[in-house]
């Protein structure tokens, strides 16, 4: 099954420490780009998430948001530095000793000195452990997107790819009637103009120009690329860029067979088959 470059994904979960929220988003891209926006509590798991994220995808510029809240507990009991406190208060004493008018202490100012109350410290370990199960579960509703989009992607490429079978089967049939049809109008351009000629020679002139012209080759490679785009379907791994050279061997082929072309079916041909090749590149684009 292919998978698609493009996809999103988010999730969410809550706790008695809080909630967590998993974004996962991404677009085409050569090659796997990965980019972080996590709150400063997550910033220490960056490292395992690109680790986790890197043994599922190969391709695509992808995002990768967290956000959290921590739960708002109330707390009862103020928990006071005893030793910041002591310090303080020694300290306003000691000027209020050399003022002339020294005014009380107010209390509510000295609780608000940094470090006179001790932070409640919390413990991260279980909001790190939801994180990575949070993200292991946003990578796989991730990852079932890719795959609905990339079978999507698949039918159209083999809908084209169908159409570019039934062309080159439609032209292997005409090269016989071709090759006919060429010696008739040359015959008929030289009875026209009534002049007399080697008719041995004619024929090893003729031979030689449709030996030029013949497309037999062109068709043999395009009908072994169409084999390998049905085998590459068939492999477990990304195809995206194994199906764009095959796009450039096509588009190769289908320019040659328009180049030898003797009537206006072959170009025409040549130029739908073109088309069709576009069309797939268009979606191939899209394919990790």
């Amino acid at each position: 099954m292919i998978k698609s470059m493009t996809a999103f994904s988010l999730k969410s979960i809550e706790e008695t420490w809080g909630a967590l929220q998993c974004e996962i988003r991404s677009v085409n891209h050569r090659y796997l780009e990965i980019q972080f926006r996590l709150p400063d509590e997550l910033r220490s798991l960056e490292t395992s998430f690109r680790e986790l994220i890197t043994k599922k995808i190969k391709r695509g510029k992808l995002e990768c948001i967290f956000r959290f809240s921590a739960a708002d507990n109330k707390q009862e009991d103020i928990n006071l530095n005893d030793e910041s406190l002591a310090a303080i208060l020694s300290a306003c004493k000691r000027v209020s000793n050399k003022l002339h008018q020294p005014s009380e202490i107010n209390p509510l100012e000295v609780l608000n000195w940094p470090g006179v109350i001790n932070d409640i410290e919390t413990d991260m370990q279980p909001v790190f452990d939801a994180s990575v199960q949070l993200l292991e579960q946003t990578l796989d509703d991730f990852i079932a997107g890719r795959c609905d989009e990339g079978e999507r992607l698949q039918n159209v490429i083999l809908s084209r790819h169908a159409a570019m079978q039934k062309i080159v089967e439609d032209e292997r049939k005409r090269q016989p009637e071709l090759a006919q049809m060429y010696r008739k109008k040359l015959v008929e351009k030289i009875a026209d103009i009534s002049v007399q000629y080697d008719k041995e020679r004619f024929e090893q002139e003729l031979v030689y120009t449709l030996n030029k012209m013949n497309v037999d080759e062109e068709l043999d490679r395009l009908e072994s690329h169409f084999k390998e785009i049905e085998n590459i379907f068939k492999r477990d791994e990304p195809v995206g860029r194994r199906l764009d050279f095959i796009m450039q061997e096509l588009n190769r082929e289908a320019n040659t067979l328009g180049s030898k072309s003797i009537d206006f079916d072959t170009t025409q041909a040549s130029v739908e088959l073109k088309v069709l090749i576009e069309q797939m590149r268009e979606q191939i684009q899209n394919i990790e």
